[in-house]
């Protein structure tokens, strides 16, 4: 009887009418009931709609079952999902994985899981097996929770398959470079522009629209080029001549102090931003301007602080507003003048400033070059950052600062004795060249370039920040494929800041990146008394250094281009007297040069405030100005 029940439920599974199993299996069910009566049960609950109870069947069916459990259990834990039991669909999966630990669609369904139900440090339990798949929904799937914490080698892995799987998708080949470049995958990167390449010199821009502001300015000196460049989802509303204008007329309170509003997520003493700027911050000059500072900063940065936060000015978190409450606070506040210092760079929030937020609108130091799509009246730079033949790619007018645009502090920087070679690894007869810039900054010209000045400086070695196994090896490969062996370079670990400030005076020559040069990075050396050669660039990101070169007294280690940079490189490498006369002259300007002077800084930085808000009380449009300069220091500005 239990035979022919069976036999007709299958019957009636194959006519589609699963209501008629459901009312022959009834019977067979129970404890005694055989695994394909289950199964049945399960196809069947899961036709009607019923994947929770489907489920339950299937997992009885594991239950009875030997060998096929794994089978079994994996219908199982796809139907709890679909049901959005996340509790049985992990409780059951995670066991699954000890059967199945490679299996990428159980990896797949667990992965989706954890992320539904916020557990998304289990992911880790499944990524290798998604990474490892060719599924294009696994790894679509993989490469959204890698990009999330792209230093993991596994990112470019995966990204190189969705590469592959998508040759003619700009946003997934861009985004294939950009991990390339943080595991030094010179040849990768030269695939992708070679592929860009080709689309350009066809006529077609419109590739760049996947490619995020920040990630182009790392390949690509071409202002013009720069501006094209607007894969930044961030943007959620985008401005207009028209509304940027009403902005502008918007009735506003001005009081007798200038109420300029910072906003960034960088306020915490450690960070990059607040090495070059807390100085400044702490000389502004409080009978003038009142100072607020927008901090969207994780607690998780602000809650270990040194204190030192509350000596920036008045701080109001936004950290929990939408970017339109945002906005309302920052009205409620009446700012006259709000300074955005992130741009188009990792988290920002600059859509906060499309939604009318200040009569005077600023982009600053976060950002080299103009924040496309984004509501600025000015851009703050300086002559050689911003020339005048840069006009052309900014919506911006210029701010332009008599000597350097980056602050820098000279007043909580550390400045320790130099580290012994010997201590930090470095040979003491070699000349030492350090570049400690990004891994993402070492574009395939600059790996060409230092190649060349180490096989022409024999004495030399290259001592390069660049962290991880696979980065590592990807860079020595590249460099032994340009002939120099794999001992010419040393690889630096990251260190505290004092401790990286030591060593970085036991070398004896900084080299550059570009077409993005170093920022802070470059102040960081000749903070520590390490010259810096760089070479005349075309952007904002490329003229930086020579930026901060000039406001140091050193204009003369900016080399008119990439040959004459080698050859500069060369010629310093065996001149150790030009060397010792470059360290003697940046101990005598560092206190004396403009460069680390903060509070000369603010005093320049104030009167561009001045200027603009002149203009937007008397309700004139933006304008380009030009900061005069203060009379020049004779004498040290802080003891030596």
């Amino acid at each position: 009887m239990d035979g022919q029940g069976l036999a007709a439920a299958k019957a009636a599974f194959e006519r589609a009418d699963y209501m008629q199993v459901l009312s022959l299996l009834s019977p067979l069910l129970g404890e005694s009931a055989d695994v394909a009566t289950l199964v049945l049960l399960g196809d069947a609950l899961e036709k009607l709609g019923l994947p929770a109870e489907a489920a339950e069947a299937f997992e009885q069916a594991a239950q009875r079952s030997g060998s096929d459990s794994a089978t079994f259990l994996s219908r199982a834990v796809a139907l709890y999902f679909a049901a959005g039991d996340d509790d049985r669909t992990q409780l059951i999966g995670i066991r699954l994985r000890d059967i199945l630990p490679d299996d990428a669609g159980l990896a797949y369904i667990l992965a989706r899981s954890f992320r539904r139900s916020g557990d998304g440090a289990l992911v880790d339990l499944v990524i290798h097996a998604l990474a490892n798949s060719d599924d294009p929904d696994h790894l679509t799937l993989a490469g959204e929770i890698l990009s999330e914490e792209e230093r993991n080698p596994l990112a470019l892995a995966v990204f190189r398959k969705l590469a592959a799987l998508h040759p003619d998708d700009p946003y997934t080949q861009f985004k294939f470079m950009s991990v390339a470049r943080d595991f030094c995958d010179f040849a990768a990167m030269e695939c992708v522009e070679q592929r860009l390449a080709a689309g350009l010199a066809a006529g077609d821009p419109s590739i760049l629209a996947g490619e995020t502001a920040y990630s182009n300015l790392l390949r690509c000196g071409d202002e013009r080029l720069n501006r094209l460049a607007t894969n930044n989802p961030g943007l959620t509303s985008l401005p207009s001549p028209i509304t940027s204008r009403q902005r502008r007329m918007r009735p506003h309170p001005w009081g007798g102090r200038i109420r300029v509003g910072y906003l960034s997520s960088d306020f915490w003493s450690e960070h990059a931003t607040m090495r070059l700027f807390q100085s400044v911050l702490e000389a502004h000059d409080q009978s003038r301007f009142d100072i607020t500072l927008f901090c969207y900063t994780p607690a998780t940065h602000t809650d270990c602080g040194d204190g030192r936060r509350t000596n920036w000015g008045r701080i109001v978190s936004i950290l929990d507003k939408t970017d339109a409450q945002a906005a309302e606070l920052i009205r409620e506040h009446r700012i006259d003048i709000l300074v955005d210092l992130k741009g188009h760079t990792g988290g920002s929030r600059s859509n906060i400033l499309n939604q009318m937020a200040a009569p005077v609108q600023v982009a600053w130091l976060g950002f080299p070059g103009s924040a496309a799509n984004v509501d600025c009246d000015y851009v703050i730079g300086d002559r050689i950052v911003l020339p005048g033949s840069a006009k052309q790619a900014y919506h911006e007018k210029f701010c332009l600062l008599p000597e350097s645009y980056q602050p820098n502090d000279p007043i909580h920087r550390a400045l320790p004795p130099a580290a012994d070679r010997q201590d930090i690894g470095l040979p003491a007869d070699r000349f030492v060249f350090a570049a400690f810039n990004a891994p993402r900054k070492i574009s395939i010209a600059v790996v060409d370039r230092w190649a060349q000045i180490l096989r022409r400086s024999r004495r030399s070695v290259l001592w390069v920040m660049v962290d991880g196994e696979l980065a590592r090896s990807n860079f020595l490969a590249a460099f032994e494929k340009r002939g120099v062996e794999a001992e010419r370079i040393i690889f630096a670990s990251s260190t505290g800041y004092g401790a990286h400030i030591a060593r970085l005076q036991a070398a004896d020559l900084g080299l550059d990146t570009f077409p993005y040069n170093g920022h802070t990075t470059t102040s960081d050396k000749l903070w520590a008394g390490l010259p810096v050669l760089t070479l005349k660039g075309s952007n904002f990101a490329s003229r930086v250094s020579e930026s901060l070169l000039s406001a140091l007294g050193l204009a003369e280690l900016v080399a008119a281009d990439a040959d004459a940079f080698v050859e500069r490189a060369v010629a310093l490498s065996e001149n150790p007297s030009e060397i010792a006369r470059l360290k003697d002259a940046i101990s005598t300007n560092r206190f004396v040069a403009p460069l680390f002077d903060a509070e000369r800084f603010s005093r320049h930085l104030e009167r561009g405030y001045d200027m603009m808000a002149e203009r937007a009380m008397a309700k004139l449009p933006p304008e380009h100005l030009d900061v005069a300069r203060l009379p020049v220091r004779t004498a040290p500005f802080l003891p030596r």
